[in-house]
């Protein structure tokens, strides 16, 4: 009987240590992406009104989470996935990444043809850790600052940080531990796991290629729910292995195509909504079911005072077809949609949580940009000497989260999309522009025409009322300094194909009027 209480003894004596550990440790995190999920796409509002996309959409996780932590009204990711995801990866602005497109194939641009404007010669195989692949982007990620500095990285989802098959192809090589699901596919060839999610043994599919994802092959299980279980049992090593987490959980959802989520169709179907939009809805509920699962995860096993939970999307909501309704009209009240340089495509949701920092239901106007991440992430570990071989150009978000009253209106936020998305109705002021915004201004180049626009978003977060004809002397303001952050950058531009010139900077289009 002796034995047995020494025996009890020394197990919860274990148990105590690893507790101890568990709290002495550095922060775990969790940061929640989610793929082409627009401002609106939510139940939880993000504007200072609730709109009737927020009265669609079923997202009570997203609104758990918004009640425990700090909403972020004014963030910012880049108008396609590419470049929004290096940002995060290296704390860089897609102006110097240069990885300003989504990427593919290696060495292969994706951008659509046209007729006046050539794209340049951007880092089309996407991010590297050293210097010696050709077209990318180098720097040292954010994952591998981590793993040095002791934690346990997972990489869970959609990766798409390089081309099929460049250095960042394989999350692997870029810092993470533990790669589940992780390749250069942008999106899934299949939701279902009873399709295989689309893998064909006969031919190599780039949207198929999901490592770690094979024993789900054949079952009854959507990809959303199959990628929450692998990032739990992923967790669950990291807890064996008394090491903190840093747990990328990249969902592939609400990317094309829109499968149907069979667990949630039905109430959208009662709801009147097209099977395209159900579908698209249903994706939607099953990316937050994922995140509920995932702060019950952390409330289960005692780790949620310890750990910060973080979600953003990569890019605005795509606005065509099949979404219902005309091009660009999903995201109101923002104008446009992905591969915008309106708030549309760009705007997003986000929040914070961390436990002793961020006050419950709190809510930030203030402006950050997807390259803040970085240098927020690596302050929040406690992380302090690092060396990188790129400029990071984000900025540490901390002390907006530990005083949602602060402000800094005098930091400009700049976007680069050199690049022809997509032609066609797609192509409406989608492709060839820079950005800047500045406090409530904002200044978009469209370099095709020739033109700029001139907005407050305080007064006009529509972007209904273009003020470059009304305020000149802004618009040149904006102009120059739109032009100085992008030579700063070495920045570039795409050029007019008979002549090879470079299109003009924003402020000799300024100067000219």
């Amino acid at each position: 009987m002796k034995k047995h209480i020494l025996a009890f003894a020394g197990v919860a004596l274990l148990l105590a240590q690893g507790a101890f550990a568990q709290k002495a440790s550095r922060p775990n995190i969790i940061f929640f992406l989610v793929d082409d999920m627009g401002w609106q796409d939510t139940s939880e509002p993000f504007w200072d009104s609730i709109t009737p996309a927020n009265r669609k959409y079923r997202t009570p996780n997203m609104e758990r989470l918004a009640r425990s932590g700090m909403k972020f009204t004014n963030a910012y990711a880049t108008p396609v996935c590419t470049p929004s995801r290096v940002s995060f990866l290296s704390g860089m602005n897609a102006s110097r990444h240069r990885v300003t497109n989504w990427t593919s194939v290696f060495n292969k641009s994706t951008d659509a043809k046209d007729s006046l404007l050539q794209p340049p010669s951007w880092n089309v195989n996407g991010l590297s850790p050293d210097g010696k692949q050709e077209l990318s982007a180098y720097a040292t990620p954010l994952p591998q600052v981590l793993k040095d500095n002791g934690y346990y990285t997972i990489q869970c989802g959609k990766a798409h940080f390089g081309t099929y098959p460049s250095i960042g192809k394989d999350p692997l090589n870029l810092g993470f531990v533990k790669n589940i699901a992780g390749s250069a596919a942008g999106h899934p060839a299949s939701y279902f796991g009873e399709k295989n999610f689309g893998y064909n043994p006969e031919k190599y599919i780039v949207q198929a290629d999901m490592p770690g994802m094979q024993k789900y092959y054949g079952q009854k299980i959507f990809l959303s729910e199959a990628l929450t279980q692998e990032a739990m049992l992923a967790m669950d090593t990291a807890r064996q292995r008394q090491q903190p987490f840093f747990l990328y959980m990249s969902h592939y959802a609400v990317h094309l195509p829109f499968q149907e989520d069979a667990r949630f169709m039905q109430y959208y179907l009662d709801k009147g909504l097209s099977r395209p939009e159900a579908a698209y809805a249903a994706l939607l509920e099953g990316m937050d079911h994922s995140l509920g699962q995932l702060l019950d995860y952390l409330d289960k096993n005692g780790l949620a005072e310890n750990t910060i939970v973080m979600f953003m999307s990569d890019n605005g909501g795509y606005s065509h077809p099949p979404r219902e309704g005309g091009h660009n009209t999903q995201n109101w009240p923002l104008k446009g949609g992905k591969g915008s340089m309106y708030e549309g495509g760009i705007r997003e949701p986000m929040m914070v949580r961390w436990n002793g920092v961020t006050a419950p239901g709190s809510v930030t106007a203030q402006y950050m940009i997807m390259e803040d991440f970085y240098p927020t992430i690596l302050e929040m570990a406690g992380i302090k000497q690092y060396k990188t071989m790129q400029t990071v150009d984000g900025e540490s978000f901390v002390k907006y989260l530990r005083d949602n009253t602060l402000r800094n209106n005098k930091r400009p936020l700049l976007w680069n999309y050199p690049n022809n998305w997509a032609g066609g109705d797609l192509g409406v002021d989608n492709s060839f522009m820079t950005a800047i915004r500045q406090g409530n201004w904002k200044l978009i180049y469209f370099e095709k025409p020739g033109r700029l626009e001139l907005y407050n978003l305080a007064e006009d977060i529509r972007e209904e009322h273009d003020l470059s004809a009304s305020n000149p002397a802004k618009t040149r303001e904006m102009a120059k300094l739109l032009t100085a952050q992008l030579k700063k950058n070495k920045a570039q531009l795409p050029v007019y194909i008979q002549t090879g010139k470079q299109v003009p900077y924003p402020d000799e289009i300024s100067a000219s009027r």
